[in-house]
This record gives structure tokens, sequence and C-alpha cells, in this order.
């Protein structure tokens, strides 16, 4: 059986339990709003559990005119929370594949990313997820991700090591294993750092 999921109201609740639990009064007049605040955020933050972000890519293009070369898209921003504390790490992903007979549309990429980065998530799974879904919807020849992001467990709290950062990669098909397509993909990565 399927566990309900909590209503709105159980969510503020659950806040309001936190306010206290942090030494406040969620009575005070500065926090009367904020669980109603908080529960709207998170229904926002962690969107990604109410679709599959696999059907983003499920409209193509196949009129791409022989275009064979790599398809490259950087700087996505991350926005996703660490499954261990529930703390934000941000950042930014850089996708690339090579079509076969089709293309999908850049903003749809965009999307993929944001649909499983709005879940409680580690990053290496984040980037292994965004790579098996375009390459198991599109089927190109090959899929690049990459991954850099500054996690707010390790710099606000704990080692507290501000601006250390989070590289992870999922690298299938001629991206992995063609050395020439594998050199380009990440050649076009490091432009985007400089």
């Amino acid at each position: 059986m399927a566990k309900t999921r909590p209503t709105q109201q159980e969510a503020e609740a659950a806040v309001r339990v936190l306010i206290e639990w942090a030494g406040d009064d969620p009575g005070r007049e500065g926090l009367l709003e904020t669980p109603a605040r908080v529960a709207r955020a998170y229904k926002e933050l962690f969107a990604g559990y109410e679709a599959d972000p696999r059907d983003y890519l499920a409209r193509t293009f196949e009129e791409v005119a022989g275009y064979d070369e790599l398809v490259v898209l950087r700087d996505i921003r991350v926005v996703s929370f660490c499954e261990h504390h529930m703390l934000p790490f941000l950042g930014k992903a850089h996708i690339g594949y090579l079509p076969t007979d089709r293309v999908v549309g850049i903003s749809k990429l965009a999307r993929v990313v944001q649909g499983f980065a709005r879940r409680l998530q580690i990053q290496e799974k984040l980037t292994a997820q965004i790579a098996g879904a375009i390459q198991e919807i599109l089927k190109p020849r090959g899929v690049g991700v990459v991954i850099e992001s500054e996690h707010s467990c390790m710099t606000m709290r704990g080692v507290n090591t501000p601006g250390s950062r989070l590289t992870t990669s999922t690298l299938l098909g001629v991206v992995r294993d063609d050395p020439r397509t594998r050199q380009e993909f990440l050649e076009f990565v490091r432009e985007g750092r400089g």
C-alpha cells in the first residue's frame, strides 16, 4: 500500500516543530508565516517528484541536414538538495551528445537537469540519471554529462570549506570510448570555465 503524502498543514506543523527545536517561537510575529512559506518553497524545490524528466525528451527533430557532430549545452544551473543533510548544492551542468538521426530542443536538456535535480539527491546519482535518460530516450552515439557544484553541507557546516567544489562525470558510448570525441567534449566543458 502506497504511503499517503502529508498535507500542507502537516508540513507546516513540522516546520513549526523545527522552529521550536531550534530555540525560537513560531508564534513570534516574524515567524508566523514562515511554516507556510517553507512548505511552499519545498514544494517548488522538490518539484522533480511530480513528473518523469525523461518525458521532456519525447519530442525530437529529425530534420538536422546531416548534422553529425557533438551538441553541447554548458552552464545549466543546478539547484539540488543533498539527501544526507537536506542542504542545497548549487552549480552547473554541462551536457553533450553525439546524435544519430535526431536532436532535441536545447531547453529540454535544461529541463531534464532540473527535473532530476529537484529531488533529494547525491550529485553522483544526479549525473548518472541525466546521462542515462538522454541515452535511453534519444539513443545517440554517445553522451557526456559533467556537473560541478558547491555543497552547503561542506561549506556551511561540518568541515566548513567554502569554495570547494565537487565535479562528477558520466560518459557513455563514443564520448567515453573514442578518445577524440571524449577530448572534444571535455574541451567544450573546459571552455565554459574560462
